[in-house]
């Protein structure tokens, strides 16, 4: 399923076939949470920013609008018109960072919805039943993201529940998978690798999960609130005990500047919702830095957001009358700014697909890693 074409040093340049289409990557996920971009951006409009993969998230969709609803309409890409290929979360992270009060067993977890209070119990069954009900292309195996820092002891008890975890969770796909009536009888499977900050947890983790000869392998718990510099630690550390032919998936990740350093470092796929997150505040990325269109200064600019962009708002509207729109708190100041952001980051994993097939990569790295980070 993951054919790697090429490499600069760790950085890699492949293509991921699923039944739903194939991924050039480096790719970046566009993140649906609840099955729409947030910002007014609909599964029809990721066409225009060039999106190739949508995320959307088992738990929210769980508890609303419930995933045997989403099923008994045709699954999610009837739902929401997309055609491309879906991964689901797993609800593992939601669960961990969402519920107040949780109770984990080796069974799984049970908590209260943070909608109405509603008891809910989660396990490797439950996730698996409910991303096939959702009928996504990928599925996220249930696990638990501990929290940072995290104890020594209880980190590398967590990652032994979660290998567990992780191979009931196998067993269920298989045997919904071969279902008479499930619907995308071709999902995907993605371990997780977890261990905290701790080197050799992650190392021990990647190793052990990597014997399971799964459909791809993510890593999990970072860009939680640690240190920039720990998370390419930790990425550089498990790199090498990733199976060399399978896509790899640093979740929830990140900055321009964390996915060229993420890309250097060996990762395929990336998901953050960081980009619609600060469209919505006005917060723009361009080839030249970031820009906060709230600023007095742009009250006259006339310019597009970033010159060097082709995105449909870029080509449209300026900077002041965006300015004048989130001024206005006009719901179209959202979409607009949106449609760049997300036009940006998927352009950006397309300049750096274009510079590891010219072998250029390092230098695209040098000059962009931190500029692209920078406020202006």
């Amino acid at each position: 399923m993951f054919k790697l074409i090429k490499k600069e040093g760790n950085a890699r340049r492949g293509e991921f076939h699923t039944v739903h289409g194939t991924v050039q990557t480096p790719a970046f996920q566009n993140v649906a949470t609840c099955a729409a971009i947030k910002g007014g951006l609909s599964a029809y409009d990721l066409k225009e920013v060039d999106c190739q993969v949508q995320l959307c998230n088992t738990y929210h969709l769980h508890v609303r609008p419930g995933d045997k609803v989403i099923r008994e309409l045709g699954g999610l890409h009837k739902f929401t018109g997309w055609d491309g290929p879906i991964l689901t979360d797993s609800g593992g992270f939601q669960v961990f960072s969402l519920a107040g009060l949780r109770k984990i067993k080796e069974e799984g977890v049970t908590f209260n919805s943070h909608i109405d209070g509603k008891k809910i119990f989660m396990g490797p069954e439950e996730s698996m039943q409910i991303q096939s009900n959702l009928g996504s292309t990928i599925a996220m195996a249930f696990d638990e993201c501990v929290k940072n820092p995290a104890e020594y002891k209880y980190a590398k008890e967590s990652i032994e529940r979660t290998t567990r975890w992780l191979i009931r969770c196998k067993n269920e796909m298989e045997r919904l998978n071969n279902l008479p009536d499930t619907l995308n009888k071709n999902q995907l499977l993605f371990g997780i690798n977890q261990g905290a900050t701790y080197d050799d947890l992650r190392v021990e983790h990647m190793k052990t999960i990597a014997e399971l000869d799964l459909d791809g392998y993510a890593i999990g718990g970072l860009a939680v609130g640690e240190p920039k510099e720990d998370m390419y630690r930790i990425i550089s550390a498990v790199e090498p005990f990733a199976p060399k032919d399978k896509i790899r998936y640093l979740m929830g990740v990140g900055t321009p500047g964390n996915i060229i350093e993420g890309v250097s470092r060996g990762v395929d796929l990336f998901d953050c919702v960081m980009p619609s997150r600060n469209a919505r505040h006005g917060h723009l990325f361009t080839w030249n830095g970031i820009i906060n269109l709230n600023n007095a200064k742009y009250q006259l600019d006339d310019t597009p957001i970033d010159t060097d962009c082709d995105c449909p708002t870029c080509q449209k509207f300026s900077r002041a009358y965006l300015h004048h729109l989130f001024k206005a708190k006009e719901i179209l100041a959202m979409r607009l700014a949106v449609t760049h952001n997300l036009y940006f980051y998927n352009n950006l994993m397309k300049r750096i697909r274009d510079e590891l097939d010219n072998g250029t990569f390092t230098e695209f790295k040098d000059k962009y890693v931190d500029l692209l980070d920078t406020r202006i």
